[in-house]
């Protein structure tokens, strides 16, 4: 101990105490320091975590606030859309029923002038038949007058008359479904007789002009009414006009035609759609038979024994599975192949090379045995039980390392 560490026990300062105080007061001032700036840290991380944790909150309701925008605008799209289709129908409903009420206008305009026309041809067909009737009366009084017989001077009227009642009684069969054609023959019948007669006494009596007016007059009016009461029966029975009748038989010809040429066409499409099939079955027969010798060979022979004239589809998966084992599109060969693959992209996954045994020089070989120059043929024993000298054979590598170690374990024995 020297004189200065003695001055200092005795003025009440140890060195060592003081070294310990000042190691502690800087320990702790380091440890508050640390202390300080791990807190300084924290609280800096977790400023920075609020910062983050605001950031994504803002970004968060940025993005349900422009959601939200855009689920409303389609909102609005979706109804004005609605809106649109809703007013479209409305405007196509309203353009419908005016057209609708122009068109049952116009119907209503055409109904009344073709009813007016009808009313005012059958009046003039009746105002007709009345000047022809006027016309042809006085030539057949003249033919039926006798000073001793007057009562023969109703013979007109019965004629000129009774063609009138008799047409009328055709229009009423007419009306009620019956047959008219009689009632009309009957008419028309009369009309030829006071012709006749008109003819007769007109060229006797008169001038072959008188003769052949009056003759044509009594005629010419009761077949002008018929004429308009056949017209009108026609109409009410639906019944086509010549022009009609005549463009409706063209068009049943076109159709005709239309559909034979359908059907040659119909008939045209499945011939070479047969071909077709017919070709592609062909061509896939080839293609199996190239590809597929022992598979196709006993197809042909199975389809011949379960009396198929071709090789169906059921005999070539038959014949597949006897022959390969498989369905199609699956062998041996394919199978080992993706497993293979398999193998490589799972080696690719773990990022290591693919190891397998068929790849490795000799699995069961050691390390530390040289590698063979010759493979090993194993020889069984002739007995079973009974072990002579031979019976083992061991590889050449074997055979060296274990001399190699017969040598070291009689040198440790014997050190001279």
């Amino acid at each position: 101990m020297t004189a200065t560490s003695t001055e200092q026990r005795i003025n009440g300062y140890d060195p060592r105490a003081l070294a310990e105080a000042e190691a502690i007061r800087t320990r702790a001032a380091a440890e508050a320091e640390a202390a300080r700036i791990a807190a300084e840290a924290e609280a800096k991380a977790k400023l920075a975590a609020a910062e983050e944790e605001a950031r994504k909150l803002r970004l968060a309701n940025d993005k349900a606030e422009a959601r939200a925008r855009e689920e409303q605008a389609a909102r609005e799209a979706r109804i004005a859309k609605l809106n649109r289709e809703r007013e479209e129908q409305e405007r196509a409903a309203r353009e419908t029923a005016e057209k609708a009420a122009v068109q049952e206008q116009a119907e209503a305009v055409k109904a009344a002038e073709a009813a007016a026309a009808e009313e005012q041809w059958r009046k003039y067909a009746l105002r007709f038949y009345a000047v022809c009737a006027i016309v042809a009366m006085p030539v057949q009084i003249a033919a039926f007058y006798n000073p001793h017989a007057r009562w023969l001077l109703a013979a007109p009227i019965m004629l000129e008359g009774g063609a009138w009642v008799v047409l009328k009684g055709a229009r009423a069969a007419a009306i009620s479904h019956r047959p008219h054609w009689h009632y009309r023959m009957i008419a028309w019948l009369l009309a030829f007789i006071a012709a006749g007669i008109n003819l007769w006494h007109g060229l006797n009596a008169f001038d072959p002009a008188t003769a052949i007016g009056t003759a044509f007059a009594s005629i010419a009016g009761p077949g002008v009414y018929d004429l308009h009461e056949h017209g009108q029966l026609r109409k009410r029975d639906g019944k086509l006009s010549w022009r009609q009748r005549r463009a409706k038989v063209k068009a049943e010809r076109a159709e005709v035609a239309r559909k034979a040429a359908e059907g040659e066409q119909r008939a045209a499409e499945k011939e070479a759609a047969e071909k077709a099939a017919e070709e592609a079955r062909r061509q896939l027969a080839e293609t199996r038979a190239r590809e597929f010798p022992k598979v196709w060979e006993h197809a042909v022979r199975l389809a011949a024994a379960v009396g198929e004239t071709t090789v169906t589809e059921a005999v070539w998966k038959r014949a597949h599975r006897d022959v390969e084992g498989t369905d199609p599109a699956e062998s041996a060969d394919i199978i080992r192949m993706r497993n293979a693959a398999e193998l490589r992209v799972e080696a690719a996954r773990q990022k290591r090379p693919v190891s397998t045994v068929s790849k490795t020089t000799n699995a069961q070989r050691a390390s530390q045995v040289p590698a063979a120059k010759k493979p090993r043929v194993y020889s069984p024993p002739a007995r079973r039980g009974v072990r002579t000298k031979g019976d083992v054979k061991y590889t050449p590598a074997a055979s060296r390392q274990a001399s190699i170690a017969a040598k070291k374990a009689a040198a440790k024995k014997d050190p001279s």
